[in-house]
């Protein structure tokens, strides 16, 4: 089999198979815009499990906002094993000491409401984290949004080329017939002709994994693939970001929020554990009935735990272990803000360069590219140019139509999330 022969060979094996792969795409059935996108980003299963966490806060408020609960008790005393306890009733006539009483602990140090205090805290914190976590991921979403409308242009792009080197391929095969061109040339233009039919195939599948990943993200359930609506940037908005470099202040960002609480709570727990060296009393009362001696007794008695009395142990463990909560949760506060702090100056770097990498593309690259492929169709159409210097040039506007629509969607991107981000 001669190379030619392989060639064409190939390629009917690879047409083949691409139109079936291009079929097995599921239909596009849901358009979606990028606010659209947002919206439903703030409702997904992650920001689903911060609400859980944030009621389980909640819940541990009134758990923590209760006085000790008073202790019924009863016994039975007194019962003689030797002598007796006598015949009649068990509860009226038998000789038992019976007796029944109710104890409660009265709380000292303000215990309760520094519980209280601690766990509001929690959950304005888990509250805050509601927020953080609803701009995480309404980033994240704008992010999938951008790749999926680039895969969809990038199917365009890619498809035009390869309809044009289709195209350049069935008039190489008609001049080799007419004996006008050689079959090595003609085998180099079906070669460019399969390999852009590779490519939009793999555009395809590509576009299909950027929908599955929005769709995952926004908790997308119909049928079919979505479909992101063109909400790129305008032009006006690449060409007023500005140079100069301005950050706001990262105390209004959800996430230091959420520290500066956590750190409050940890400052309460610790309060909490000193507090437990001011002791607290149980006080109580029984009634006695006991036949053959009284049967109207009453009982009054009074209990105080002697922590700290000589040399026992005052609750020393409780407070190391919540200074040190607190120590740990003004390091995580400090971290966060330094952490806040680096990723608006990301931010900010990120959105100049690719606006100034986009405006690049836009402006001069992309249109010099397409200039350049223009002049060569046309002079390869007169047989000024060879069919090697007219493939290169039509390589050099695919790559260059690739890196444009990546420097826009980069651009979209860091635009969004900068957006998202500010307070």
């Amino acid at each position: 089999m001669s190379i030619r022969q392989l060639f064409l060979a190939t390629g009917l094996a690879v047409s083949c198979w691409l139109p079936a792969a291009a079929q097995s795409v599921p239909p596009v059935t849901s358009n979606i815009s990028l606010s659209q996108a947002l919206q439903a980003a703030q409702n997904n299963l992650d920001v689903s499990l911060a609400r859980r966490a944030l009621a389980g806060a909640q819940g541990d408020i009134t758990a923590a906002d209760r006085a000790p609960t008073p202790v019924l008790s009863a016994k039975a005393a007194s019962i003689d094993l030797q002598n007796g306890i006598g015949g009649g009733n068990l509860i009226r006539d038998k000789r038992i000491d019976k007796a029944i009483g109710l104890d409660w602990t009265y709380e000292r140090g303000n215990k309760r409401e520094l519980r209280t205090q601690a766990a509001q805290r929690l959950a304005s914190a888990a509250q805050e984290d509601i927020e953080d976590i609803k701009v995480q991921q309404q980033i994240t979403t704008a992010a999938a949004y951008f790749d999926l409308l680039a895969a969809q242009e990038r199917i365009e792009q890619v498809g035009q080329i390869a309809r044009s080197a289709a195209q350049l391929a069935a008039t190489a095969a008609r001049r080799v017939q007419a004996g006008d061109l050689a079959a090595q040339d003609a085998a180099r233009t079906e070669i460019e002709a399969q390999r852009a039919s590779t490519d939009l195939a793999t555009a395809q599948f590509d576009r299909q994994r950027a929908a599955l990943q929005l769709a995952q993200l926004i908790g997308f359930t119909g049928t079919g693939l979505l479909q992101a609506q063109a909400d790129w940037p305008t032009r006006q908005a690449l060409e007023s970001v500005p140079q100069e470099t301005f950050y706001p202040s990262v105390e209004s960002r959800a996430d230091v929020r959420a520290a500066v609480q956590r750190v409050e709570a940890a400052r309460a727990v610790l309060d909490v554990a000193s507090a437990q060296k001011t002791r607290d009393i149980t006080v109580g009362t029984s009634f006695d009935h006991f036949p053959g001696t009284s049967t109207r007794q009453l009982e009054f008695r009074a209990q105080i735990p002697l922590n700290g009395f000589l040399g026992s142990y005052n609750y020393q463990g409780e407070i190391a272990r919540a200074q040190a909560q607190v120590n740990l949760a003004e390091d995580a506060l400090e971290k966060t803000r330094r952490t806040a702090t680096a990723e608006f100056q990301r931010l900010q770097q990120d959105r100049q360069s690719a606006a100034a990498r986009a405006l690049s593309y836009e402006l001069t690259i992309l249109p010099r590219a397409r200039k350049v492929a223009e002049m060569a169709e046309l002079a390869y159409s007169k047989g000024a140019m060879s069919l090697t210097e007219l493939i290169d040039a039509r390589r050099t506007l695919r790559s260059m139509l690739i890196e444009a629509l990546s420097a826009r969607t980069d651009h979209a991107k860091a635009a969004s999330a900068w957006q998202l981000r500010q307070p």
